[in-house]
């Protein structure tokens, strides 16, 4: 989920300054005002993402499991904070912390650049971590899906910060055992909603499954909104609105 000009449009292009990040896997779109931006930021940012990633890798290196498995997953040894905060995501959705590897690195940059920024918006991949003052609409990508990048939700600030992540079971090429066009969550945490993103996804066979995918979204303490494509049909709960995207928005940056 992310068509990059809808962040540029709602953060204004007079107060924000974007850049991106690319690091292997990790590819970051970032969003600062434009104020706090210096020439310098790109390039501590990366520093940043590669340090990330090291202590991810060499985590995984001694324990190769932790990016293997599909399920829940006990820690071993010394775990870096990024590491654990995606095995307590995964843990606490019933699936393996690589499903929250995304949002977890997109939360863990964008929390290190609020030290020094008021607002910032990271995009990873198509999750999402946000700060903003202002609201910020999100084009939702749903496959082949007739409602794909035909609405947007509309993220109202509230002073915190927030992920917005989605899983697909028909386009993409993360893991889902599910055949949602999107399941899209909304959570104070990136890190959550990215692996409740997958666990959500996990339940969707079939139109019929949607009302039960919001109930396992609804049943999980820290998500806040859910939203779930399969077909022509679109389920909605919490904390999140939809509008129609115009032909203008439809235009990915």
């Amino acid at each position: 989920m992310s068509a990059r000009r809808l962040y540029r449009n709602a953060a204004g292009d007079k107060n924000f300054r974007s850049f991106t990040v690319a690091v292997k896997e990790t590819d970051l779109w970032i969003a600062v005002p434009a104020d706090s931006y210096s020439e310098a930021l790109p390039g501590r940012t990366e520093e940043l993402v590669w340090r990330l990633r090291r202590q991810l890798e060499s985590y995984i290196a001694a324990h190769p499991d932790f990016a293997l498995t599909r399920e829940p997953y006990l820690a071993e040894g010394a775990a870096p904070e990024v590491a654990l905060q995606m095995i307590h995501a995964g843990n606490t959705v019933g699936v393996g912390p690589m499903a929250a590897v995304a949002g977890a690195l997109a939360e863990a940059v964008g929390e290190r650049l609020l030290r020094h920024c008021s607002q910032v918006i990271v995009e990873n991949g198509g999750d999402i971590f946000m700060n903003t003052v202002e609201p910020v609409r999100v084009a939702v990508l749903a496959g082949k899906s007739p409602l794909s990048k035909k609405i947007a939700l509309l993220v109202e600030p509230d002073g915190c910060s927030c992920g917005i992540c989605t899983s697909s079971g028909t386009t993409g090429h993360a893991y889902s055992r599910g055949k949602a066009d999107a399941a899209v969550i909304l959570s104070p945490s990136a890190a959550l909603a990215d692996a409740a993103a997958t666990a959500a996804g996990n339940l969707v066979q079939e139109p019929a499954d949607l009302e039960g995918a919001l109930s396992f979204a609804r049943s999980v303490s820290g998500i806040t909104g859910a939203l779930f494509i399969c077909g022509d049909r679109i389920a909605l709960w919490g904390q999140l609105q939809i509008q129609p995207l115009t032909w203008e928005d439809r235009v990915e940056g």
